[in-house]
């Protein structure tokens, strides 16, 4: 039997990692005395800010520092492992014990997997506008932006800065937008397809100004995403099970390298691709410390395998439980409001996976 390149465990532990470092990123760069990051746009300003941090006294602030300017980087682990696990269904039925699937019609697909996102995005974008009503600070909601959201197609919108709210919700128009890509022009077809498309989206990319409104726009879609979703596709088909002292290899190598490359516009591009490369060798040199101990699993496996479980509902929650909590920081204690917010929104997250489970599944 042909072993899998990444168990189910282990894909649970890389969402559990990445929806760490989503929903604290999400807390520490609302904190103005904090460096922001460079998700949809390259500033120079922040790389030079993120710099200063580093080389001047480290004060109390350095986690909040380094969760703000690279925490985002789970949302390209999620890109991978949603086109790996796509792959994994629908193009390789014998691995998981499915049927073969000879066709997979594109509307049904679309709204399947449509569906699969409205029924997440919806339980926390309704908790989260009523909190948002009686709470100071509250959005001002259009029309058109509430259809957008519902619709999964505010990212198209101008502005999507100022009209998704809560700002994470913008991962649920990114991925409809990459499924339909997906089952248009990567399913089932040659390699070149999908080399083709993540440089068409380079290009497009390398052709706006670094900090330009075009940028902004570009990254909020699928343009942004597709080269950790294309990467996850190549890796599902292609790649084949290393060593482990590659994995130790490529996991030094790669986290030096989310590093360095953050400082240079070009090799930012890049980043995303080491960071997943570096988040996958870590867990299987995570994976094999049971082996070498004589146990089933250690206690951060299972940790952070459990966090991957309820991933879904932690970011549907997170921003609920930031709007609460978020005023604390901003008054000066800042470990006082991030560890409240840790902890509720893990129990909360808790709760809608709970209610989650109640709301029917879409089928194919």
């Amino acid at each position: 039997m042909k072993k899998e390149l990444l168990t189910r465990t282990e894909c649970d532990v890389l969402r559990g990692i990445a929806i760490i470092g989503i929903f604290l990123h999400n807390y520490c760069h609302w904190l103005r005395p904090v460096v922001q990051e460079n998700e949809y746009q390259y500033f120079k300003h922040n790389v030079d800010w993120f710099y200063q941090v580093l080389h001047s006294h480290w004060t109390g602030l350095l986690p909040f520092h380094i969760l703000s300017f690279f925490g985002h980087y789970g949302v390209p682990v999620f890109l991978f492992l949603s086109a790996y696990g796509l792959t994994k269904k629908y193009e390789s039925p014998e691995q998981n014990c499915q049927k073969p699937v000879s066709t997979l019609p594109v509307a049904g697909f679309i709204r399947y997997h449509w569906l699969k996102l409205f029924r997440m995005m919806i339980v926390g974008f309704v908790a989260f506008t009523m909190l948002d009503a009686i709470t100071p600070g509250q959005h001002h909601y259009s029309v058109i932006d509430i259809i957008g959201q519902m619709g999964l197609f505010n990212n198209v919108l101008p502005h999507p800065d100022d009209i998704i709210w809560p700002g994470p919700y913008w991962f649920f128009g990114l991925m409809i937008q990459l499924y339909i890509v997906y089952r248009l022009f990567m399913y089932r077809r040659h390699w070149t397809w999908t080399v083709a498309l993540i440089l068409l989206c380079a290009a497009i990319q390398l052709a706006c100004d670094p900090e330009s409104d075009a940028l902004n726009r570009w990254r909020y879609n699928c343009i942004g995403g597709i080269l950790p979703f294309g990467a996850g596709l190549l890796y599902a088909r292609y790649m084949r099970p290393w060593s482990m002292s590659t994995h130790i290899v490529v996991f030094i190598v790669s986290t030096i390298a989310v590093f360095l490359m953050s400082f240079t516009y070009l090799s930012w591009y890049l980043v995303p691709l080491a960071v997943c490369s570096a988040a996958i060798s870590f867990v299987k040199i995570l994976s094999a410390i049971p082996a070498l101990s004589g146990k089933s699993s250690t206690w951060l496996t299972t940790g952070l395998a459990w966090m991957g479980s309820i991933s879904a509902a932690l970011f549907v929650c997170h921003p609920i439980t930031r709007k609460i909590f978020i005023p604390i920081s901003r008054g000066g204690d800042y470990y006082t409001g991030l560890l409240l917010y840790i902890i509720s929104s893990i129990c909360l997250a808790w709760l809608f996976k709970l209610l989650m489970k109640k709301i029917p599944n879409p089928s194919l």
